[in-house]
């Protein structure tokens, strides 16, 4: 590649930017780490956890550069296709708590953008509300097994005009005071008390809500050949991206401190982690004299992209999973079955029943705004087990590391690399379980079973598949 062509870190850092970060991260940790006390926690999350995991998925994708497979080709060249199998297994199961959320948080959106409050959507029977996302569930299933994912360009301009939204939101918050200076505002306290959190057991049991929130960095792994200078210019677009998501964190929180207070939102919980970002934006418009102009449009940006994401959410982790060549052996033959769309048909039907089964389940959850509270602690639960497999390449690579070349390095001594890559491994799996713990039981038993029930099923499936060929070579001797 021309070095005209080639990508410079500052766009690097600013593709990541846009991949990893979102409004409800900000919104997340300002709920659950009590207000600006989240600040502290950011910063350490993103310089012991985030920037060494970002630039050990740049030595991996600089590897790697012509595998299109992700975590499980990097694992299928490092270690065998059994490992490959469980980490495109991995990355298809958390998706099943990140389906059954997407519904819901369709319908919030939905009901936002028409009733223009809470209140609403919370007032409705938990059945009701759960049979309708079941329904949403079902229809996008029907449009993925059609092999249609007519939302893409939708999910993109959704995506594009959400993530604009909330450094709109940030620019509009910092200058509302100057604007309308006799609105109600919240006083913060910046003293060095306030801002150290109270390192508690509700602390830790959220922290997987802050691993969930950098991870993902790996979808930019493809581009680490085409920045100029990969050795350099790599590293520097990571810590750019470092620096402008935790500038971000950090100015995000303080302007939601300006509109929120941590005592009511505490006092609140369910409510505010259910419609925040809502209320985040209904308030701003109040402070603008704009009304609910920009909260709905926020609402039908949400609308679009959670239901978008639904469809590509279904469809293409199970691509990834039952397209790869290199893991069929473990995959039963009847999962493989592709329909007259070439889509997989019978891979679909476990997404209906397993986030079907978790959708119905909820059914017995008093309010539809602790369903919404369950999910995102659900998500922050199951969806950080994947990123571990990234490390167990990366350790696997730096094993081999005589073997397999490659352009970038994140750092040359064999010993900091396998510890950064330990380190982030043991970070990850530590978050996930203490994650799991919750004060209330029925929350609790769903962040255990859940996982274990998809575990349990990722190892059966290998073991029926060898029957079946244990099968099939009786019969032919």
């Amino acid at each position: 590649m021309e070095d005209n062509k080639r990508i410079k870190w500052y766009a690097l850092a600013t593709m990541g930017f846009s991949t990893v970060w979102g409004f409800g991260n900000v919104l997340n940790g300002f709920i659950y780490f009590n207000g600006i006390q989240v600040i502290l926690s950011w910063i350490i999350m993103f310089a012991l956890y985030f920037v060494p995991y970002a630039l050990m998925v740049g030595e991996l994708g600089s590897a790697f550069k012509n595998e299109g497979g992700g975590v499980s080709s990097w694992l299928h060249q490092t270690t065998n296709a059994k490992l490959a199998y469980y980490a495109g297994w991995t990355y298809w199961a958390c998706h099943i708590t990140y389906i059954a959320s997407k519904g819901s948080g369709g319908l919030k959106a939905v009901s936002w953008a028409v009733f223009r409050n809470a209140e609403t959507y919370d007032s409705f029977p938990t059945l009701y509300v759960q049979l309708a996302t079941l329904a949403v569930l079902l229809l996008g299933c029907f449009i993925a097994s059609r092999g249609l994912n007519p939302l893409k360009k939708l999910l993109t301009l959704a995506g594009t005009t959400t993530f604009i939204m909330s450094i709109l939101y940030i620019l509009m918050m910092f200058a509302a005071p100057a604007i309308n200076p006799g609105a109600e505002y919240v006083q913060m306290d910046f003293s060095l008390k306030n801002l150290i959190p109270n390192f508690n057991l509700t602390y830790f049991t959220s922290l997987s809500i802050l691993v969930f929130a950098v991870g993902g960095c790996e979808k930019i792994s493809p581009y680490v050949n085409k920045v100029e200078n990969p050795s350099k210019g790599f590293p520097k677009g990571m810590i750019a991206l470092a620096g402008m998501v935790v500038v971000c964190a950090i100015l995000g929180t303080v302007a939601m401190g300006m509109m929120f207070d941590p005592a009511e939102i505490n006092a609140n919980f369910d409510a505010y982690a259910a419609n925040g970002g809502y209320w985040a934006f209904q308030k701003l418009g109040e402070y603008y004299h704009i009304g609910d102009f920009l909260m709905i449009i926020y609402a039908l940006c949400n609308t679009i992209s959670q239901f978008a994401i639904l469809v590509l959410s279904i469809d293409a982790p199970l691509r990834m999973l039952l397209d790869n060549e290199h893991t069929h052996q473990f995959i039963p033959t009847a999962l493989q079955k592709k329909n007259r769309f070439g889509v997989h048909s019978n891979g679909i039907l476990m997404v209906v029943v397993l986030s079907g089964a978790i959708i119905l389940v909820q059914s017995f959850v008093p309010g539809a705004a602790a369903v919404l509270r369950q999910l995102t602690k659900l998500n922050s639960v199951c969806m950080p087990m994947r990123y571990m497999w990234v490390f167990v390449a990366y350790l696997a690579l730096r094993k081999a590391i005589d073997k397999i070349p490659a352009e970038y390095r994140f750092v040359k001594n064999q010993g900091v690399a396998k510890f950064f890559g330990g380190w982030c491994f043991l970070v990850t799996a530590a978050c996930c379980l203490m994650g799991m713990y919750d004060e209330d039981m029925f929350t609790f038993a769903l962040n255990v079973i859940t996982p274990v029930i998809l575990t349990l099923l990722g190892i059966i499936l290998p073991q029926i598949a060898k029957r079946e060929r244990a099968g099939q070579k009786a019969v032919k001797s």
